[in-house]
Order: C-alpha cells, then sequence, then structure tokens
C-alpha cells in the first residue's frame, strides 16, 4: 500500500467528518435560537403587553342616575307647570255608534276624543263630531277611573257638545279654568293637551298662528276660529288649547289634510263659555232670530236683476214674529225666472250689521249668532235704489213660526 496514498484518503475523510459536524452544529443553533425567540416574543418583557386589568363597574353605579339634573330653562318651566296644572282635568272620550253594513246588519264601532271638565258636578265640553251619534259614552279621567257619561246638548254650528259624568266623585274632577280669548295676539305661546290615537294626555306647544279664521266643516261653518301650529291629531278633538297661565282659551277641533303639518283649529273660548252656559240650563243654545229667507247675492244675481249693489243678501221671505218682522224688513214683492229657475225679488237687500260688510247669508248668521236675544243690532239696507238704516230689535225664535210675503 502506498503509504502517500493512504495519507491522502484519510485527509479527504477528515474533511468530510469535519464538514458534517459544522453542518449539525449549525442546525442545532438554529432550532435553538428559533426556540429562544419564540419564547421572547411569547413572554418576553416590553414586547408584548397584555391590557391593563379593571376594576369592574358596579353596578349600581351603571343604573344610578346624575348626580343632579340640569336646571330647566323658562319655557320648559312653563310647560312642565300647565301640564301638570290642567291635564287632571283632561279627559278621554270613547263612542259607541252603531252602523250597518252592507246587508243592513248592524255594527258596533268605537271612536275616541278628549274633552275637558268644566265643573265638579261631572259637566264636560268636547266636540260635537266626537259624540254625533254615539249609543253609549264612556269617560276615562287620567286616573284610569272610567265612568258612564249622558249627553246633554249639542250646538251643531260651532261644532260643541256638553256631555256629564254619571256618579263621578267630585273629589276626583279637577275643572279647568276658561280664559279670554278676545285678547290674544298672533305669536302668542299656546299649549295642547289631548288624547291622540288613544295616548292619553299628550302635551303638544305651539303659537297663535292666526285669529279670526272662518273655517268650513263637518258640522258648518265656523266664526272667530283660532288657527294654531301645536301638533292636534286624530284622538286630539274636544281638548283643550291653553295659555302659559294654563286657562283654556279654545277646544281644538279640527285640522288640514290627514295628518299634523303645523295648521289646526279651535274654538275660541268666547264662544264656548256662551254655549256651554246654555246647553248646561237650557239643553239648547239660546239664539237670535232673524226669521227671514233670502239669498246670498252674487255678480251675476246683480246683473241679471239689476240690483244697486254686488254683495249682500237679498231678502225673500220674513218670518211671523220674527227680528225682521218687527223691524219692518220687507220680503219679496213678485217673482221672476233666472236661469230657469223661480226667484223671489223685490226684497229689502242686507248689506251691513254694525257697519260690518255681509257678502253672504252664512255670514250674516255667524255675526247675528254673537249676540243674545233682546241686544240690537243696526242693520244697513237698499229698498230699491234707496239706502237707509234699520236698527233690529233681536228675538228669540218661538216654538213656531209662519212665512209671509
Amino acid at each position: 500500500m502506498n503509504p502517500g496514498k493512504g495519507a491522502l484518503i484519510m485527509t479527504a475523510r477528515s474533511r468530510v467528518g469535519d464538514r458534517g459536524g459544522r453542518l449539525r452544529t449549525l442546525l442545532v443553533t438554529a432550532v435553538l435560537a428559533s426556540a429562544l425567540t419564540y419564547v421572547f416574543l411569547r413572554w418576553g418583557p416590553g414586547l408584548r403587553k397584555e391590557p391593563p386589568v379593571r376594576d369592574p363597574v358596579p353596578t349600581a353605579a351603571i343604573a344610578a342616575s346624575p348626580a343632579k339634573q340640569p336646571s330647566l330653562s323658562s319655557e320648559e318651566e312653563i310647560n312642565v307647570r300647565v301640564y301638570n296644572q290642567v291635564s287632571p282635568g283632561v279627559v278621554n272620550i270613547t263612542t259607541t255608534v252603531v252602523e250597518y253594513d252592507f246587508f243592513l246588519q248592524p255594527i258596533a264601532e268605537e271612536g275616541t276624543g278628549s274633552g275637558a271638565v268644566l265643573d265638579r258636578k261631572g259637566h264636560i265640553v268636547t266636540n260635537f263630531h266626537v259624540v254625533d251619534g254615539a249609543r253609549a259614552l264612556e269617560v276615562a279621567l287620567p286616573d284610569q277611573t272610567k265612568y258612564r257619561a249622558t249627553f246633554v246638548g249639542a250646538d251643531r254650528d260651532n261644532d260643541l257638545a256638553v256631555i256629564r259624568l254619571a256618579d263621578a266623585p267630585p273629589e276626583r274632577l279637577y275643572p279647568v279654568p276658561l280664559g279670554d280669548s278676545s285678547t290674544l295676539k298672533v305669536g302668542q305661546k299656546v299649549l295642547a293637551i289631548g288624547n291622540p290615537f288613544r295616548l292619553q294626555n299628550t302635551l303638544t306647544v305651539g303659537v297663535v298662528s292666526s285669529l279670526g279664521r272662518q273655517i268650513r266643516t263637518d258640522t258648518g261653518l265656523i266664526d272667530d276660529v283660532i288657527q294654531t301650529d301645536a301638533a292636534i291629531n286624530p284622538g286630539s278633538s274636544g281638548g283643550p288649547l291653553l295659555n302659559t297661565a294654563g286657562e283654556l282659551i279654545g277646544i281644538n277641533t279640527s285640522i288640514i289634510g290627514k295628518g299634523n303639518i303645523g295648521i289646526g283649529f279651535a274654538v275660541p273660548v268666547d264662544t264656548v263659555r256662551r254655549v256651554v252656559t246654555d246647553l248646561i240650563k237650557e239643553g239648547r243654545v239660546v239664539r237670535p232670530w232673524l226669521g227671514f229667507d233670502g239669498y246670498t247675492i252674487t255678480e251675476n244675481l246683480a246683473r241679471a236683476l239689476d240690483l244697486p249693489v254686488t254683495q249682500g243678501v237679498l231678502v225673500a221671505r220674513v218670518a211671523s214674529g220674527g227680528s225682521f218682522e218687527r223691524a219692518g224688513i220687507r220680503g219679496a214683492s213678485r217673482i221672476a225666472i233666472l236661469y230657469n229657475e223661480r226667484i223671489l225679488i223685490g226684497g229689502d237687500i242686507i248689506t251691513h250689521v254694525d257697519g260690518r260688510e255681509v257678502d253672504s247669508r252664512e255670514q250674516l248668521r255667524l255675526i247675528i249668532n254673537k249676540h243674545r236675544p233682546g241686544e240690537s243690532v243696526r242693520l244697513t239696507i237698499y229698498r230699491g235704489s234707496a239706502r237707509m238704516d234699520k236698527d233690529v230689535l233681536l228675538v228669540e225664535q218661538p216654538p213656531t213660526r209662519g212665512w209671509r210675503f
């Protein structure tokens, strides 16, 4: 064997062995380094912070109210005071009305509205359309006690009615004080309380948007109505409109449209006071009676009949014993055919009442209804082409009447 060759082989083997050892050392080192790196990143301080552990908040502290409620503004104080003062006197009225289906079978249907307590005798004022046709009336007080009610009387013209609770203890009744609607101003703050959609004693706030409105409802034409933007919704009808003193200044009666758009109307309390006094005392409204029938003058009618004015009321007939007959107001003297209709002509023409222009029969009725029997008004009339004034003493309508030309 060649010694030099053997030495060469051993040297080569030795080199291979050395390389294998270094490789194993590198692998072990890499594994250890990876393990140490993982441990350091997972649990090492300063590299990963655990979220701080907070002390649990006591349940009582979560549910507790703030230490002090914010102070009420002056406007809020007024709202709270008026609501607390008046809401006990605002009631919810449920009516039962009998309707008939297609087969003429009776069906009982319920309706709801609001009302205001007038006195401790149980009288309540509401809208006529709330109780119209009702077979049964039930009233719920704010304390949720319920009582049957009876119908006292109604004024269809002004959409007002009075009902009376049966057997309600006086101590449970809180009358709403009546104010004065003649001193109201546009822009004045008002509050409405009612039961919209059966939500008892709901308060809404607004202002007087306009005064002296004339509106037509299902029951007729109502004069001197208060317009407000306080929300009035179905079920609020019959509830009170209030001033900031907590006084009733109107009875909410209608809105424009099917939902609240900020245009609502209330019958003024001066009308309410006069009407409910009569209804409670007499069971009806005591009104002056002019005792006449006639036509509203239009431009076409004035032109066709050659009348001296283009607006006013042409008297056709007067009733025996009426205010017009007693004052000497004359009815028609002849008959004319106009537009294929028979027209009674030749009577006096009413143009003014106490200096206020009259442009229709309806307006004449509204003006006269503000007076009481026994009072006098001055009429401005035309008899032919002659203008004159007539003082008319207003009388109450008798049980029977007769017409004369």
